[in-house]
């Protein structure tokens, strides 16, 4: 995942009318504010400064890391113990979700989907991600960590797929899934949770790499398709031996397009921007719903 860090402002709305209380900010604060401003620039110079002083109200919870192995090139499993902190465990409900983690000595937390279905953290009290380690990253100092070493990690977060918009799955027979790199990790999720994909016609999974040595989850591939997903891999820079789908996956999918009946299609991406962008501009030029194009974010 890529590595993000901001910080969340609320703006306050002040009125000419309000009543204050008195006020939470130090004198030395005040003294600075020039008096004699208009009053919208008044106003606006209050608000920065309460948006300024507020403090930042995430929740970081320490877990210690039971696992962390390479998973593909420049690809690590990483697995943290969330056995003794059941809230983390119950806030993970749907496939796609998100959290941030912080590492010691590294200033900037990072955002990491889950890679592993709900179900595990309340079983096992686990949760796993696929990080890719960028030079200078949040996520290079993480997976250049060993069992045992405790990172901070928040509640699992965002909207995840919202998978009651292609059900039922008799009647979204056709469920068309892109990704990208360590995009794929949300993707596991999603599988290995369950969305009904043996009670649908057709369920294929556009994952793109690099090369095979650039394309983690390889060894889940056969479980993948027992469950009635079909995984269609695109390589942009395979070898000579390859035989298989080239290039980018929207051009690997606009080859083979295969819509049967677009309003009875669902699709389901994650992954690098522009490929999100041209896959749903095919989708909708050929009739699937907008509505019925899921994305984690």
């Amino acid at each position: 995942m890529s590595v993000l860090s901001f910080t969340q402002l609320h703006p306050i709305t002040l009125h000419s009318h309000a009543h204050f209380s008195p006020s939470p900010f130090p004198m030395s604060i005040l003294r600075r504010l020039n008096l004699n401003l208009p009053n919208h620039r008044l106003r606006r110079r209050f608000a920065t400064i309460s948006a300024a002083v507020r403090q930042d109200t995430t929740v970081w919870t320490p877990a210690p890391l039971s696992q962390i192995e390479p998973a593909a090139e420049s690809l690590f499993h990483v697995t943290i113990d969330v056995s003794d902190a059941p809230d983390l465990a119950t806030s993970h409900t749907r496939a796609g979700q998100y959290l941030q983690l912080k590492v010691a000595n590294s200033p900037k937390p990072s955002f990491l989907a889950i890679a592993s279905a709900p179900k595990l953290a309340i079983s096992r009290g686990v949760f796993e991600f696929l990080v890719k380690s960028v030079a200078g990253s949040t996520a290079e100092a993480l997976c250049a960590l060993k069992k045992g070493d405790v990172v901070e990690i928040t509640q699992a977060m965002g909207n995840g797929f919202d998978i009651s918009r292609i059900d039922p799955p008799e009647k979204f027979g056709t469920v068309l899934v892109f990704a990208t790199g360590s995009g794929i990790s949300p993707i596991r999720s999603l599988i290995e949770s369950g969305f009904g994909a043996n009670k649908r016609s057709d369920v294929r999974v556009y994952y793109g790499a690099r090369n095979l040595q650039r394309m983690a989850y390889q060894d889940r591939f056969k479980a993948w398709e027992s469950s009635g997903v079909k995984i269609v891999p695109v390589l942009s820079q395979p070898d000579n031996t390859w035989t298989g789908e080239s290039g980018f996956v929207q051009a690997a999918f606009k080859r083979a397009k295969e819509i049967s009946s677009p309003l009875s299609t669902g699709a389901i991406l994650c992954g690098q921007k522009e490929m999100a962008e041209e896959v749903t501009s095919i989708l909708v030029a050929d009739g699937v719903s907008a509505e019925k194009i899921l994305k984690n974010f």
